[in-house]
C-alpha cells in the first residue's frame, strides 16, 4: 500500500510539472495544489490503515490545506474518527466534516 501511495505521488507531481500553470480556482500556486493533492492522499492512506474508518464510504478533498470529509458514515463514532485521523495529518490546517451518519441497510 505504501508503494502505491508514492507512486501515485510521484506521478501526479510529474503530471503537475508537465501541465504548467494549470491551478484549479481558489488556489495561489501550482505548490499549494501539489501540497494539497498529498494531504488528500495522506488522508486517504491513513484511512485505509484505520480498522474504523471506512475507506471506501468517505470523500475527502483538500483546499488550501483545509481538509473536507464527506460521504456515509455507519456511526457517529466513525464520523468522529474519521475527522481525528485526519486531523493528524501533517499540514492539515483544518477539518471540515460533513460526513452524514446512515445507519448501514
Amino acid at each position: 500500500m505504501k508503494h502505491l501511495i508514492l507512486a501515485s505521488t510521484i506521478a501526479l507531481t510529474g503530471v503537475l510539472g508537465l501541465s504548467g500553470c494549470a491551478v484549479t480556482s481558489g488556489q495561489s500556486t501550482v505548490g499549494q495544489y501539489v501540497d494539497d493533492a498529498t494531504i488528500t492522499t495522506r488522508v486517504k492512506a491513513r484511512f485505509a490503515q484505520d480498522p474504523q474508518v471506512s475507506a471506501m464510504r468517505l470523500n475527502v478533498e483538500t483546499l488550501k490545506g483545509v481538509v473536507q470529509l464527506s460521504g456515509f458514515a455507519a456511526s457517529q463514532a466513525e464520523k468522529q474518527r474519521a475527522e481525528q485521523v485526519a486531523s493528524g495529518v501533517p499540514d492539515v490546517r483544518q477539518v471540515r466534516n460533513d460526513i452524514v451518519v446512515r445507519a448501514p441497510q
